[in-house]
């Protein structure tokens, strides 16, 4: 009934032949390990989906008009692929028929996959369903602090990196020497 000790035990045996006319899927290998920062979401966010006031005109635009918001994401996250423009405005018609938080949740994935961001609080559908504008705003600021302008778009920004131009601010200059 079991195999005896002394026989060695084949742990990756081969396929078998066709039973009921199907074929047998191969055996998969031994699976790898969880690595840190393997595209599992393993960095946390640079601000909190609560911290909308840490940037109060976004906060006050997204409310107002979630559009404007979320064509700005879409434009950086897809490369360029698709306009601020044309990204906002399907969000606008999708928001009539109540299917835009599906819509921006997708973005909100994309995002996370690029940063390898973690799925924090919840599920990206769940937090664009209940939080949209939270969700927007936290965006929003996520790409900012990557050192995205939000207002100018994905091809201006890769102009911008090219000719070396950085947002980040630069130290003030020293006047006269320093004594201590």
């Amino acid at each position: 009934m079991y195999p005896t000790p002394s026989a060695p035990v084949d742990m990756h045996p081969t396929p078998s032949a066709p039973v009921d006319g199907f074929p047998q899927p191969p055996y998969a290998p031994p699976s790898v390990p969880f690595q840190p920062g393997s595209g599992a979401g393993s960095r946390r966010w640079s601000t909190g989906l609560c911290n909308c006031c840490k940037e109060p005109s976004n906060c006050f635009i997204t409310c107002c008009c979630p559009c404007i918001t979320f064509g700005q994401i879409a434009a950086i996250v897809n490369r360029g692929a698709l306009p601020c423009a044309a990204s906002g405005a399907l969000y606008l018609l999708l928001s009539f028929t109540g299917f835009a938080c599906l819509y921006s949740c997708c973005y909100r994935s994309r995002l996370r996959a690029q940063y390898d961001l973690e799925e924090d609080p919840c599920a990206d559908c769940l937090v664009h369903c209940c939080c949209e504008c939270c969700a927007l705003c936290q965006e929003y600021r996520e790409l900012k602090n990557r050192g995205f302008d939000m207002g100018i778009g994905w091809q201006a920004n890769m102009e911008r990196a090219n000719r070396g131009v950085t947002v980040a601010c630069t130290p003030p200059s020293m006047v006269g020497d320093m004594k201590r």
